[in-house]
This record gives structure tokens, sequence and C-alpha cells, in this order.
């Protein structure tokens, strides 16, 4: 964990996540590249664009260099190497593409979550660069003054498929020393046997030499209660799952539980791309 990418529109729901940022990149000795992105149409800022247009470009470019002077002031990023990114794309294709151009290993974000209508009609910006990054995605709720991960859990549905995000989130969980709670959720839709889903999760942790883990089944209405549900019985710090990267009208009939959480639960989320 050498270089974390920390997107931000200057919200204090950002600032949370550059504040976990700070101190993930203090303990591991990583550099962290805040990045502002401006949603304007690329011959706005092309230099070979008209003047009455270029102006309006410079304005925001400048509007953020403010910004950035004022962030990198906080106390919490001292002795932090901080980069000062500013792109002109959509918030997920920008993110992308600084995290292949700058070789990220860790995308830190903020996010309050929506639901209901407005989570239908606009979405996330969280949820989308969770559907799309190659890389994991740490998504915080909230300020953490200390961000400590005793016990993570991670959901999964322990087939195959999974097992490489498996062993992402064990060296996700090595970094902290934390104790990696393995979970399957139940539920009346898609319910199996104590002995099958036994037999899976023990054919799914022979796969890795690691030992540090507990295994636990959970019964509920959904998977996604489920997973909140028991992160709450046992006082989780940090909740793990894999992504598809589904889109389009698979997404839209399949769901992903994996975004779900990152709209809904209120503790901290990290994703790994199968």
């Amino acid at each position: 964990m050498k270089k974390i990418l920390v997107p931000t529109d200057f919200s204090d729901q950002a600032e949370n996540a550059l504040k976990v940022a700070a101190q993930l990149a203090k303990t591991h000795n990583a550099e962290i590249y805040l990045l502002h992105l401006i949603e304007m149409p690329l011959h706005e800022v092309d230099a070979m664009s008209t003047q009455s247009e270029l102006p309006e470009a410079m304005f925001f470019m400048k509007l953020a260099h403010k910004r950035f002077e004022s962030i990198l002031r906080k106390r919490y990023l001292s002795d932090v190497v901080v980069h000062e990114t500013v792109d002109f794309n959509e918030i997920f294709k920008g993110i992308f593409h600084n995290c292949k151009k700058y070789d990220v290993d860790l995308i830190v974000m903020g996010s309050n979550g929506v639901s209901g209508l407005r989570e239908m009609l606009i979405g996330s910006n969280t949820e989308k660069v969770v559907r799309t990054s190659e890389i994991p995605v740490l998504v915080v709720k909230k300020e953490h003054e200390t961000f400590n991960v005793s016990n993570f859990v991670f959901a999964s549905d322990f087939k195959d498929e999974s097992k490489e995000t498996y062993k992402k989130a064990i060296t996700f969980a090595k970094k902290f020393n934390a104790k990696l709670h393995l979970l399957t959720v139940n539920t009346p839709n898609k319910f199996m046997p104590s002995e099958v889903t036994s037999k899976r999760m023990q054919d799914f942790v022979s796969s890795a030499d690691f030992d540090n883990y507990t295994l636990n089944t959970y019964n509920d209405v959904t998977i996604e209660k489920g997973i909140m549900n028991f992160s709450e019985s046992i006082g989780a710090d940090l909740i793990g799952m894999s992504t598809h990267g589904r889109q389009g009208i698979s997404h839209f009939f399949n769901g992903s539980i994996s975004e779900d959480l990152v709209n809904h639960a209120k503790r901290p989320v990290v994703t790994f791309k199968i």
C-alpha cells in the first residue's frame, strides 16, 4: 500500500476519507494522490478552443488550487506526502484514469449514502467507482479520529470465483493485524443446509495460508441486512466484499449487494474486484 488515491469535492465526507487515508499513509509510509475532478466538456479546457470558453476552466482550476492550499495546511496531513491533482473528467472515469496513471494501490472515498427515490434517480458516484474499480475501494461513512481494524467481516457466497478476492482481503487484514470473520448469510430465498455451507467454507479457507479467522453463518431476511446485523453483533470495524463490476441491464436486474452496502452500511466498507 504505497499509493492511495483520495477523490475530493472538498465536502465533509471527502475530508473524512482524507483523514483515514492520512492515517494509513503514516502507518504504511504511503503517498496520497488527492484528486479533484471538474466535470466540464473537454473542448472547454483545450488550449486551441475559443477564448470565451478557456477562462471558465482556468477559474475552476484556480479555485481548486486555493482549496487544496487550505486542506494541505491541516495538521493531520503533517509528515504525509500529498500530490495535488486536478482532472477534467467524469468522476468515475477520472478516478479510473488517475489510478492507472499513478499505479494506485487503494482508493479511499467518503460517502454519506443515498436511499429511496433519490438513490434510484441520481445513483451514487461512490457506487459507480465500486462497480468499475480494478483496485480495492475503501468507503468511509464518518469521521474516524483513529482508524483501527480489529474485527474485519468478509462476506461471501464462498464460490471458487471469490477465492482471489479472499486472498486480497487476507492481505488487507494482515496490514491491520485484524481477525477476519468469514460470513455467509442464509435467507428464505437462498437457504443452504449447514452441512453444505460448512463444507464450502472449509474448502474456501484451505485455499490460503491464513489462520486468524472465524467461520460464521447468519440467518436474515436479506443478505444485505444479514451482513449489517452480524457486523453490528460483533462490533465489526470494517466490512469487506467482492464485487462483480456488473453494468447496464445486468446490473439493473441482478443488483449488487456490495453497492447496497456502500450506500446503507454505517460501517466502513472495502470492496475487491473479482
